[in-house]
């Protein structure tokens, strides 16, 4: 399932407009119309927050949490 709203976690927000940038850095046009700026990482960022990149989540496995119920790498 495509997601298209901006992640709740602040890492996933992050890796994802990180991600977009560096596809901005090599040549991709941008999604949204006339961006705001000129930067890779503000463009992917407006992109993101305007719902124009679909993006999955992995799902987490069971018991990959430790004893303090913690998420383990």
């Amino acid at each position: 399932m495509a997601l298209t709203q901006a992640p709740d976690s602040k890492f996933a927000y992050v890796v994802l407009v990180a991600r977009r940038a560096r596809q901005l850095m090599i040549g991709a046009r941008p999604l949204v119309d006339n961006p705001r700026s000129r930067k890779n990482t503000r463009i992917a960022e407006e992109e993101l927050t305007q719902g124009c990149l679909e993006y999955e989540l992995p799902e987490v496995p069971e018991g990959a949490e430790d004893r303090d119920g913690k998420r383990r790498k």
